[in-house]
Parts: structure tokens; sequence; C-alpha cells
């Protein structure tokens, strides 16, 4: 081992060895071992320990300690597990070198492509390899590889480039072309702005996704899908099986368990399967011979890792389709800030559909000005106004109505009665809310709060800054006795309604948890636009325009669509034109203008002040941009951390990996040093 079996993860004053000059490689021979060192790679999120380390390779385990497997090492006086990274000849450690203890697994779970992502993602996110295999290889179950490996490979069909008509891949300007490119073993990547599926006219985006599989597979290569949620990822999956008849489609998430996650991973990894989809780790999963990659709605917020190293699967497969030469498709009903950057850059092209067809396809959006609301006289200020009513009240006369609210709850924001403070917890500074019998209690935490006290002008008594969808449903109750109401949402008892029949009924759904309609819903309104689009925060309007257009393309055709609250003035127009790409791209320019991501990278520190002032000085020395430090903000869950700060570095993108390097080579220093640690996340969601 090339440390001696002598420095632990505590050492200090390797963070000097880290710039030292590399000692003289020499032979490592006698071993009867044809490559006799295992560069093993431990398994350990220490940053100064993200290196390989020189074990030998004892011919009991030759055959089995292969590039990619997990093994069993010795280091600093503990048993640790570690990848084998590399096999050579030669050491540069001068001393003994120390066996490998034991193989997990001779199944080599980390082949080179993935070996090279891994390290691709890493420089990326000024992380460490061993993170991101955490993300990339789910853990071990023994009795399922056994069972697996002893299976023989099924036969899959022979496939030929599907023909695609005019309610295919032809309803889109160069739809065509994609395929042809798909089935020549290209790799084309785009922007593909979808349509709802509307029989006779244009199919939906799964079937196409089948046919864009289909030509992949006929040019012999694999297929990814990476969508947000489990159930998507399921049913997306059937779907798929159902297209690509014959073809066996495993689906991966994390919520599916560790042997069923392990058994989708070996059969994608021994050729048993070659087509996938899953949730965003599913980004790493070891398609054979991958052609084709698909990521739905990339704007979500669940596909972006909440972990260590805080990597988007947007991210993971730009480097991967890089890298493999593989085609991407960055898919969705609306378009996100980042993937337009791809298409301005010349690195993705456009996939739309004539206007023409747009039209056709989609309801009618309308955003009710100052003029339209006066002539309503007094219930025009209200928050559903009676032109929304007179709209209800007709399409419910032929099936169900659809009603957006943001927020779940009953009322999921109070305030101080006298001063109108937002009310926050006592406990963790979390925003608290109130339900239908009075309670009050915090959104972070969940501790109920007895008895509420204003930290700023001392009163007791709260007040509703917002409705959330059950007082919202309520009011509607009352507004149109003997019509159902059906409330849809994370945070109601019954959960999330999947789908509704056609009968007269109001569903009120928040964001995400809208059921699909059979027919499609006859109306929607969409509630309270400020509250999405005007928020102080980076990607509020183009995060309101995605949430617009998933619920906008639940209505029928030539339908209504009302938005209502106050939306951001350029973002309705957008969804009235459904112009989302360019929505997309006039965020881009703002962004370029003020320095913030895509437009430039961008770091966000959080730790303690010494630490943070420590790197903000060498970035500024090296002609980077830094602001901060500022006191930390409290953390969802978390009482307010006192002694942290949070500051920001910003380069731009020519100079991005400098910025992640920089970054990275200082966290393993100061680890080696044993020195406070900094949380650093690249291109965060949330910069304060």
């Amino acid at each position: 081992m090339a440390e001696s079996g002598t420095a632990g993860p505590g050492t200090a004053g390797q963070g000097a060895l880290l710039a030292a000059p590399a000692p003289a490689e020499r032979e490592v021979t006698g071993t009867g071992v044809t490559l006799p060192v295992a560069r093993v790679l431990l398994d350990t999120p220490v940053p100064h320990l993200d290196r390989p380390f020189d074990y030998l390779v004892p011919p009991e385990l030759d055959v089995a300690a292969g590039v990619g497997t997990r093994v069993t090492v010795r280091f600093g006086g503990q048993e640790m597990h570690g990848w084998v990274w590399e096999r050579a000849t030669t050491t540069t450690h001068p001393g003994r070198l120390t066996a490998l203890r034991r193989v997990v697994s001779d199944l080599p779970v980390l082949p080179e492509e993935a070996r090279r992502l891994v390290d691709a993602v890493a420089v990326r996110a000024a992380g460490t390899r061993s993170d991101v295999i955490r993300l990339a290889v789910p853990a071990r179950h023994a009795t399922t590889e056994r069972s697996e490996r002893d299976k023989p490979a099924p036969e899959t069909p022979s496939w030929t480039v599907p023909e695609t008509g005019p309610q295919g891949w032809g309803a889109y300007e160069g739809g065509t072309a994609l395929l042809a490119a798909l089935a020549e073993g290209g790799a084309p990547r785009a922007a593909w702005s979808a349509l709802p599926e509307r029989k006779g006219l244009v199919r939906g985006w799964v079937p196409l996704v089948a046919e864009a599989a289909a030509a992949t597979l006929a040019a012999g290569r694999g297929v990814l899908v990476v969508v947000a949620t489990t159930e998507q990822a399921e049913a997306v999956a059937a779907a798929l099986s159902a297209e690509l008849e014959g073809e066996p489609v495993v689906a991966l998430a994390a919520e599916h368990g560790p042997a069923r996650r392990y058994r989708s991973f070996l059969r994608l990894l021994l050729g048993h399967a070659r087509v996938a989809v899953g949730t965003r780790a599913a980004a790493f999963a070891p398609v054979p011979d991958l052609g084709l990659m698909v990521l739905w709605d990339d704007g979500d917020d669940r596909l972006d890792e909440r972990h260590a190293p805080y990597v988007h699967s947007r991210t993971v497969l730009a480097l991967r389709s890089g890298l493999e030469g593989a085609g991407l498709l960055l898919a969705g009903y609306s378009r996100s800030v980042e993937a337009q950057s791809y298409v301005e850059a010349g690195w993705a092209g456009e996939l739309r559909a004539p206007r023409a067809l747009v039209r056709r396809a989609l309801p009618r959006v309308e955003v009710p000005g100052e003029i339209e609301l006066e002539v309503e006289g007094p219930s025009g200020r209200a928050r559903i106004p009676s032109l929304a009513h007179r709209a209800l009240r007709e399409a419910l006369a032929d099936g169900p109505v659809l009603v957006q609210v943001p927020r779940g709850g009953y009322a999921p924001v109070v305030a101080c009665a006298r001063c109108r403070t937002p009310a926050r917890c006592p406990a963790c500074s979390g925003p608290l809310s109130m339900d239908r019998e009075g309670r009050v209690t915090c959104r972070w935490c969940g501790r109920l709060v007895g008895a509420f006290t204003c930290a700023t002008c001392g009163n007791r008594a709260l007040r509703m800054l917002s409705v959330g969808s059950a007082r919202t449903a309520e009011e509607l109750g009352r507004a149109f006795p003997g019509v159902p109401v059906v409330v849809s949402g994370a945070r109601e008892s019954h959960g999330v309604i999947d789908e509704v029949d056609d009968s007269p009924r109001l569903v009120v759904a928040t964001p995400g948890a809208e059921p699909t309609a059979l027919g499609g819903y006859r109306a929607a309104l969409l509630l309270d636009g400020a509250a999405m689009s005007a928020r102080p925060e980076l990607g509020a309007v183009s995060e309101a325009m995605r949430r617009w257009s998933n619920a906008v393309v639940l209505v029928q055709p030539g339908a209504r669509v009302i938005l209502l609250g106050g939306p951001e003035p350029t973002a309705a127009q957008a969804l009235i034109r459904w112009d989302q790409p360019g929505l997309a791209r006039r965020e881009l320019a703002e962004r370029a203008e003020l320095h913030l991501p895509p437009a430039w990278r961008t770091a966000r520190l959080d730790g303690p002040r010494r630490a943070v002032e420590a790197l903000l000085a060498e970035a500024a020395g090296a002609g980077l941009e830094v602001l901060g430090p500022v006191e930390a903000p409290a953390t969802r869950g978390q009482a307010p951390r006192t002694g942290e700060v949070r500051a920001l570095v910003r380069a731009p993108v020519s100079r991005g990996r400098e910025l992640a390097a920089l970054l990275r080579v200082r966290a393993r220093e100061r680890s080696a040093r044993r020195e406070e640690a900094v949380r650093i996340e690249l291109d965060p969601t949330v910069l304060w």
C-alpha cells in the first residue's frame, strides 16, 4: 500500500503532499502476477483520500480482483472498502506494498465507461469520487447477484427503423432527421418542446420515445430514460415494454429497495437488458453501448441530487453524452434555462412543432387584465373573480374542471395580525401554517406551536397570508353547491390522485399533483400566479412556467385556461403564446448580465466564517468574483446555525474548470490539515 499502512483519514501534514512532486515509479516483480499492483480508490468521502492507493495483488486474487471490482483493504489500522481503479506493474511507493485483504465480488460493477463518468462528475462538481460512486452503484445484494449471474442472457428481438408519420416525429421540425441519426448510430442532442397526446393529431411523448428507442436499438445500442419520480418511472417502463414488445425494459429507483434495485442494475451490467427507465440516480445506469438518453421535464427539482456532490441529472447525462457518444433529448412541455443554454451554445439543437399544430393541440390561455377585472366590479378584486366563476359553471356542464393552487394545506403561510411579519417557528425558524381547526404547526419540523408571540411587535394573534388547496376547495364547495370537489396533493390524507373520470367535478390540486381526466379537463383555473412567478428566487419565473405548462396540457384543445393572481407579466405572455423557449432565452440573457448560472459558473460556500473567508480571499486573488459572506440562513428542519456564513464565488463559463479545480484542491488541503470543512455546491438552484 502506498502509505505503508501507517497513515489514516486524520493524518496531519498530507496537504503538503498534494502539491509535492510524484516519487519515481518502480517495477513490482517476482509475485507471479502479470499486473501485480492494484490502484484502489477508497470508499470514503474524506477529500484528501480521494486518490488511488497502491496495493499488492496476491496470486489467489489475481483473477477476481479485476478493474472495477469492490475489495477490502487495510488502511490506517482499519479495514476499509474500496474499488480497483486500475491494475499496473509499477508503483511510486518506495516500501513494501500491503496486499489486498479480499475481493467482495469479482463482478466489475464499475466498467471503464462508469469510471470515466465518475471522474468527470467529480471534477465538474468539485466533489469526491466516492460520493459519485454512491449514486452510481447501488448497494450489493449477494443473493440477488448469485441468482442473476446464473441466468442466461435473454434473446432480444432485432429491430428496424420505424416509419414515423405526421402524428409521430414527423410532427416536429427535425424529428425525422433525429430518427435517421439514431438509426445510423449517431449522437444527436436536442431540447424537445413536446406536445400532449391528441388523437388524430399528434402522439404523446412516451410513444415517440419508443419510436426513438426502436431506431436506437436497430443500430445495436441501448436506451436510458430518466424521470423525476418512482411512479413515473414504473409507468413509463410499462408503456415502453408495451410499445417495444419483446425487448426487456428495467426500472431503476431507490424506492424499490436493495434487492430489486440491484437486480435491475445487474441486468443492465450483464447485458440482459438494453432499455432502462429510472429516477435521478439512474443517470449512471450501466446501459450497454448507450446510444440514446432522454430526460423528461428536466426543470423538476426532484432531479437535483440533495447530497454531495449535489449534481443534477441533466449535468450527468450531458457529460455522459460527450464521453460515450450517445444522443440526448432534454424533453418537456416547458423549457428550462439550462437546456436553453445548451441550445444557445450550439451544443444541442431544437425540436419544436409548427405554430399551426401548437394552436390546434392546446387550449386557449387567458390572463385577465385590469380592464377586464374592473368591468366585474368589486368581485374583480377577489381571488376568484366572477368571470372565473362563470367560466367554471359553463365548463362544469360538460365535465371536470381543474383548479391549480400553488400551496397545499389550509393556510400554508400565516403572519402576525398586527405587523404582518411572517410567523416563524421558535425552535427551527421554519414557516408556520394553520389547519382547518386553527392549530398552528411548523412546516419544517412539524412542531405544534401552542402560543405564538410575534418577535417584532409582541402581538399574539395570527392571520392568513396565503390560501392553500384545502381552503380553496372549501370556498369552491360553498360557491358551487351540489358539485363534487376533489383535492389532490401530497399533504392530503388520501395523497395524490392519479386520474378522474369525465363526470362534472372540481379538482383542486397543487402543482405536480394534478390527476389526468378522461377526455381532458373542460377548463382550468391557475390561481395565485404571483405566488409562483414573482418570488424573489433564482428560477422562479421558469419554474412557474413549467408548473403552469404541465397543467395546461391536461385541458382539452380549444378549452379555456384562466391564469389569475397577478402573475409575472413576461411569463404570462409567454404562456399565452406557448413560447417557453422564448421565455428561457430571455431568462438566460438576464442571467448573463447578472453573472448567474447557467450563464456563469457559480459556487455556493457554507461553513465557519474564517474558513469561508480564506477561500474567498484565494478566489479573489485568482481573479474570480466573490459575494459575501453573509449569515447562513436556517436550513429546513434544523435550528439556525450560529457562526456559519454563506458566500458565492462566480466565474465565466470559460473559467468554470478553473473554479471547480481550485475549490476541489482547497477542500483536499483543508481535509488533510484537519481544518474546518466548507460545504461546496456548484451551480446551485438556491443562491441565498
